[in-house]
């Protein structure tokens, strides 16, 4: 058996289909053949910069062509690719880039403020380069462009699967964590599951992935694959290593912020077959375009979609069966995590019932207990999703959280990253959410995803995140932070009734702040230290 690189593959490709479509951003296309010139053109460019294999290179970037390239010159040279929250201020880059001592940082022109405050105090960063969009170029930095007309195509060296994606964690608390991935770990748990989605066996090799490929495309399967989500996070960028070693192409969004229509639009212009979302955060804006082409009489052509995928946040029911009313599409509910990939999956097909946080579990998963002993069916007792299989070596020079989250039991090593589940009598699991942001109240622990979902269930809500805020008597209560639909009303009052009517009664909020937005994270995870400081405040 070879040992499985994403590059290596990616290289077997555009050889085998030189000018198949492989990167989309608005009017700029790139076939497979130009993705790998320009990327073996930046990795000459990184090489001549001070990079050396087990370097890193950091991508400050929004969804774009660029980004890719990046990643594949970065896999190109052995070196890991590391991913950087574009939201990230002074603070937060300098932090990341610290820790994961950075060699090159690739950023978009309009994040430039930030990186010209911190750049030159990362004591391992050897150059920073700056993606054109129009802004001045920063003091010190590469144009992307000029790297590129100035070098030659790097030669290909042999790549292994130890070479690493380091993927931060964009996380609920504490500061963002380095999930060390090997490049044949990732491969294994992404890409032969989906080969047997789209009719095909594992191969021996990396080079016989065009053979795949090329089956693939007899078949009419080639994916299109849109990651709406930010490649930043780990459900786009996963998702598109996946079409992509099924010889499909990346389409990406060129607004910076989240713009429903665009999707759509691109969606007809580029015939995408397969998108990449983050549950209610994407799934309401994305219902709310359809909804207003329909009210216009210029429905989209969502025809060529054939799968919609969503990890991170909750997903509910309502939103996936109003969107599959108006396609042919399934909707995938992955439950995964940026230490694992395949704790559980749920799908929803048009015409049928979907559900709400209620998942088959997968292959390598399983619910234990804290002393690791899986949780009996049907008990009700409470556990913790335990992933084995392909999981990462661990976070980036942190031992200590290592040991935390990959914990071994009966000689096996397990992903655990802190989800509480139950395990119902017919083997499915109900996920209750992260112990970490859990609330402790009079001796009940209460998972703030649980009573979010019963906030969002009274018809004039938008969104809400569930928090806990000191009380003298109970140690904690429960506060929701809420929006409300536009034109829509309701009581604080309403809302707590709407949750008791659903939930047991001391899971229903005590307090509920009512806000214009929700904040959330580019990736869609809910914001809990900024509303827990406007809840503490707000009730205080």
């Amino acid at each position: 058996m070879s040992e499985w690189n994403f590059a290596t593959c990616w290289e077997a490709l555009a050889d085998a289909q030189p000018e198949r479509l492989a990167l989309a951003q608005g009017d700029r296309h790139r076939t497979w053949s130009e993705w790998d010139e320009r990327s073996a053109r930046l990795a000459a460019a990184f090489t001549d910069l001070g990079l050396e294999p087990g370097g890193k290179v950091a991508s400050y970037l929004y969804n774009s062509i660029e980004y890719m390239e990046g990643v594949y010159a970065t896999w190109k040279c052995r070196s890991a690719p590391v991913n950087v929250n574009y939201r990230y201020l002074e603070g937060e880059l300098r932090y990341l880039l610290e820790n994961s001592d950075t060699d090159i940082l690739l950023f978009h022109g309009v994040l430039g403020d930030q990186v010209a405050k911190v750049w030159r105090e990362v004591p391992t960063l050897k150059a920073i380069v700056q993606v054109d969009d129009g802004h001045p170029l920063v003091d010190g930095a590469h144009r992307y462009e000029d790297l590129m007309g100035h070098y030659e195509p790097a030669a290909r060296v042999e790549k292994g699967g130890d070479d690493l994606y380091i993927l931060y964690t964009g996380g609920t608390t504490g500061m963002p964590k380095g999930v060390m991935w090997r490049n044949e770990d990732l491969f294994n748990t992404l890409v032969p599951s989906v080969w047997g989605l789209l009719g095909q066996s594992a191969v021996d090799s990396p080079a016989e992935t065009p053979a795949v490929a090329a089956a693939i495309a007899e078949q009419g399967r080639t994916p299109v694959h849109l990651p709406a989500s930010p490649l930043m996070h780990g459900t786009g960028f996963m998702s598109s290593l996946q079409a992509l070693t099924s010889g499909g192409a990346i389409v990406t969004l060129e607004s910076h912020s989240f713009d429903a229509h665009e999707l759509w639009q691109a969606v007809e212009r580029e015939q995408v077959t397969q998108m990449a979302i983050v549950g209610d955060a994407f799934g309401k804006p994305m219902l709310r375009a359809l909804e207003e082409a329909e009210l216009d009489n210029a429905p989209y052509d969502l025809s060529s979609l054939g799968l919609m995928i969503s990890s991170g946040v909750m997903w509910t029911a309502e939103i996936k069966e109003a969107l599959m009313s108006r396609g042919a599409f399934l909707c995938l509910d992955s439950l995964g995590s940026s230490e694992g990939v395949g704790f559980a999956s749920q799908i929803s097909a048009p015409g049928s019932a979907a559900t709400t946080a209620k998942f088959q579990i997968g292959e390598f998963a399983k619910v234990l207990t804290e002393a690791g002993v899986p949780v009996e069916p049907g008990s009700g007792e409470r556990g913790l999703l335990a992933l084995g299989g392909p999981i990462p070596l661990g976070y980036y020079k942190d031992p200590e959280k290592t040991a935390a989250t990959f914990r071994e039991f009966d000689g096996k090593r397990y992903s655990i990253p802190g989800d509480w589940a139950t395990v119902a009598a017919d083997g499915t699991i109900e996920l209750l959410g992260r112990g970490s942001v859990s609330i402790n109240s009079g001796g009940e622990k209460i998972f703030p995803e649980e009573v979010e979902e019963a906030v969002k269930l009274h018809p004039a809500v938008a969104d809400a995140i569930v928090v806990g805020v000191p009380d003298e008597k109970f140690g904690e209560a429960i506060a929701a932070v809420v929006s409300l639909r536009p034109g829509e009303s309701a009581t604080p009052d309403e809302i707590i009734e709407a949750v008791r009517a659903n939930l047991s009664r001391f899971k229903a909020p005590r307090h509920v702040v009512l806000v214009d937005e929700v904040t959330r994270g580019p990736n869609g995870k809910a914001d809990y230290a900024w509303a827990k400081a406007l809840a503490v405040k707000s009730v205080s």
